[in-house]
Parts: C-alpha cells; sequence; structure tokens
C-alpha cells in the first residue's frame, strides 16, 4: 500500500457493539491497527468518508458454487477468478469454492484448478480452501445432485484426494449413516479437515456417532435432510432435530426468504444463536444473472435448470436446484424478513464463519491485529465499498 488508510465518518459494527462516528486506521501492511470512537488525525493517510454508512467486517462466505455466469466446477481458472470477482461486489471479502458430486476427473481437475487460480487471485474474494459437498450421500437426500455418481465412502478414493490435496481441502459433506462414514469423519478430522452432515436420511443416533468422531456442521440445515421419520409406527428424530439438540455442532443457512421462511430463520437464530450460525449462499451460476435457463455444475456436463422467481429450480419446478443469493442478499433477510438484529446478522455473515474455518485470528471482526477486510455498505445493505488487507478493490463510484 505505501501509506496508511483512514476510514472514517462510519457506524462500525464489532462483535458486541455498534460505534457511532468511528474511524477505522489501517496500517501499511494492511493489517488493522485501530478501531476508535471519532476522528482521528494522520499525516498523509489515505482517507475514505463513510459518510455515515455502515462500516463492517467483510462477508465470509463458506459455501459457494458459483456467481455471475461461472461455476466452479467448470473447472478452470477464468471460472474461480471471476466468480471471486462477482461476489467481491456483493460484500464478500473471502469464501470457500465449492464442488458438486461428480465423476473423478471433474473433481480433480477443479481441485487443480484453484490451486492455479489461488495464487492468481488479486481482483476478488479471497479463497479459504474447498469444500467438497458429495459425492458420499444418501440418493434418497440427493436434490439435484447426479444420482449416476451417489456412492459410499470409499477409503482408497478420499485418502488418494487428501494425500495430493490436504492444503486444498478444508472441509467436506458427507451423510453420516452411510457405510463407511464414520471412519470417513474420523480421517477427516485427524487431517484438521471440516466433515460435515449433508443429504442424508440419518436419525439422531446416527448423528450423535457422527458428531463423536469428527462430524462438527450441518450443510444448509433444513435443505435434503431428515426431520422425524416413523418406523413401524415408532417416531424417530431426524437430522433437523439433531442440530437442534447438540449444542456444540454448528449450522450454514441459505438466509436468501426462499429455502427458509421467516419462522424457521427465526426458530434456527432462537435456538442456535449467533455464534453457532454461518449465513450461506449456495449460490450458482446464476447469481447476479438474469433469470431464464441456466445450468448447475459444469457447464457442459451439468444439470439444466431454471432462475425464476430469486432461486434457481429443476426444470419441472419441483424442487429448488441451488441459489442464486448474494452475501448481502443474506443479511437483509436477516434483519428485514427474519426480523433479527443487525449486529447479529453480521456476526452470522463474518465472525462465526471465521471461526468454523478457523481463520478467526485474522478475519471475522474489526479487531486490531486482524486483516484489514473491511466493506461500507447503507441502510439497506447496498454495497458502496469492499476491502480487503487494506486494498480498495470495489467501489459503487
Amino acid at each position: 500500500m505505501g501509506k496508511k488508510l483512514k476510514i472514517f465518518n462510519g457506524k462500525i459494527i464489532t462483535p458486541t457493539l455498534i460505534i457511532e462516528s468511528g474511524t477505522v486506521v489501517v496500517n501499511e501492511d494492511g493489517i488493522i491497527e485501530a478501531v476508535v470512537s471519532g476522528d482521528v488525525k494522520l499525516h498523509d493517510a489515505i482517507e475514505i468518508d463513510a459518510a455515515e454508512q455502515y462500516i463492517s467486517p467483510g462477508f465470509i462466505d463458506i459455501h459457494v458454487h458459483g456467481g455471475g455466469g461461472h461455476d466452479f466446477m467448470d473447472g478452470t481458472e477464468l471460472a474461480f477468478l471471476k466468480i471471486a470477482e462477482m461476489h467481491l461486489q456483493y460484500g464478500t471479502t473471502a469464501m470457500v469454492p465449492t464442488t458438486l458430486t461428480s465423476d473423478t476427473e471433474s473433481l480433480w481437475n477443479t481441485l487443480l484448478q484453484y490451486e492455479i487460480a489461488n495464487a492468481k487471485n488479486t481482483k476478488g474474494a479471497s479463497f479459504l480452501g474447498m469444500h467438497i459437498e458429495g459425492p458420499y450421500f444418501a440418493m434418497s437426500q440427493r436434490g439435484a445432485q447426479m444420482p449416476e455418481h451417489i456412492r459410499d465412502p470409499n477409503p482408497d478414493e478420499y485418502k488418494t484426494y487428501l494425500n495430493r490435496f490436504k492444503s486444498v481441502i478444508k472441509r467436506w459433506s458427507a451423510a453420516p449413516e452411510l457405510k463407511g462414514a464414520i471412519n470417513f469423519g474420523r480421517y477427516l478430522q485427524d487431517a484438521g479437515i471440516i466433515a460435515s452432515v449433508a443429504h442424508t436420511d440419518a436419525i439422531y443416533e446416527d448423528v450423535v456417532l457422527a458428531s463423536k468422531n469428527g462430524y462438527s456442521l450441518f450443510t444448509h440445515l433444513y435443505s435434503a435432510m431428515s426431520g422425524v421419520t416413523r418406523r413401524n409406527g415408532y417416531r424417530y428424530a431426524g437430522v433437523i432435530e439433531s442440530a437442534f439438540l447438540i449444542d456444540e455442532m454448528d449450522v450454514e443457512i441459505i438466509a436468501d426468504g426462499t429455502h427458509l421462511p421467516a419462522p424457521l430463520l427465526q426458530l434456527i437464530y432462537k435456538i442456535k444463536g449467533p455464534d453457532r450460525i454461518a449465513l450461506i449462499t449456495d449460490a450458482m451460476r446464476g447469481a447476479g444473472m438474469p433469470e431464464g435457463e441456466s445450468v448447475l455444475g459444469n457447464k457442459d456436463k451439468g444439470l439444466k435448470v431454471l432462475i425464476e422467481d430469486g432461486v434457481a429450480k429443476l426444470i419441472d419446478r419441483t424442487a429448488f436446484a441451488g441459489s442464486v443469493a448474494t452475501t448481502n442478499r443474506l443479511v437483509r433477510t436477516m434483519i428485514q424478513m427474519a426480523e433479527i438484529p443487525l449486529i447479529d446478522a453480521i456476526k452470522m455473515m463474518s465472525t462465526t464463519p471465521a471461526r468454523i474455518m478457523g481463520v478467526q485470528t485474522q478475519k471475522g471482526s474489526l479487531e486490531v491485529g486482524k486483516h484489514a477486510d473491511i466493506i461500507i455498505f447503507n441502510e439497506q445493505i447496498e454495497i458502496d465499498k469492499t476491502i480487503i488487507k487494506g486494498e480498495v478493490l470495489y467501489s459503487k463510484n
């Protein structure tokens, strides 16, 4: 940077309070140096007047597939970079690129392209590693995942991926009731990788066992998972109830206002609280694009879908096929539809996902010593500026 950065005359959102008419000072290395009330006199600093808007930590999206007409499963460097640049405009400063159930060749290539793109990503939201979603899912809860590639965990397969891409893969979603899924969870835990419960027909007892063997997160709560079921007249708690009962496990939710209605958003918030909830877009390539036909997954081999009513649907409209949300839309939904306090909505979009991904000492809140990943937005959560490590990468004007 060469100079310090001063962002002043804004309402600073911290983890515990909002500082009115505050100032954030960033040093020459892009690290937050001060967060104070009032103004600060600096010599020869770059100054940004927040114009009484909010100064917030950047949004962290730990589950995103694409945007701007691209999908990570396209398996190209261009797709990775363009998705990062597109979501940056909506307040995302860090993301976890996410795969879909696919053939082995496509998944391997996507991981290779991550390594290439990560080294060149200077204009978009930073990457925090990859999220492998599938292929170890319950067929009955596959959703829009390709059925021909769904299978049980295979140690020879996942060990091969982790031996090559251990520094790249940061989380992996699977159904814990499958044969081999418990050993898989333990293996991920030993490797320092997040195991997440997803696309599953498990019952409470399965999830309790999983929670003791590496699984610590629920992927898009309520979507593609079991609730209360009956077997021979007896009722069994499902995955949804397990998420509420197991306090130490985190949940992520697609808070686009379509996947979950206001009462369910409020219920999750009431039971789990903002320290255990991460808001996610789960966005596919249609995010930031006009409505109409699109493709979920690889542009040549993926599933044709329809984007309408602010969501992606299967062509026959029988189910959703992914979100087209942006992170600022998630925050707006939680505030306006679910009536959640702003400070908690921001926590679920920054501080909590940072902690889940293990980057809380660097990102997720506006505190001295952390990366200056900062956004400025108005009352409608419309993004004015996006800053990563003290560098303005997006400005509305």
